[in-house]
């Protein structure tokens, strides 16, 4: 029971975190600008527009992919712990303007 209990209360979290995308200013601010703000082991600089140019010719599911599964430095998920993929989608968006 106990572990139905808890299965249950993680779906709970999984989905209200899904339900709810956090702005893509905040994930920028708490996850990706330790790298991207100086670009990092080449990560793309945020609000450099012609660099993030010919990430975003790749189409955004393609970023997110890459985003989730990790490229170079960046680990899978990048630093963000609890990001749904609409997050990580607002935050590209905010860093590639």
């Amino acid at each position: 029971m106990k572990k139905l209990l808890a299965m249950t209360a993680v779906a709970a979290l999984t989905m209200s975190a899904n339900v709810f995308a956090q702005d893509g200013e905040a994930v920028y601010q708490k996850a990706c600008q330790v790298c991207h703000s100086m670009g990092v082991a080449g990560a793309p600089k945020a609000h450099d527009a012609a660099a993030w140019k010919p990430k975003l010719a790749a189409g955004m599911d393609a970023l997110i992919k890459t985003v989730k599964t990790g490229k170079g430095a960046m680990p899978p998920g990048g630093m963000c712990t609890d990001c749904s993929d609409e997050d990580y989608k607002k935050a590209i968006e905010f860093m590639s303007k």
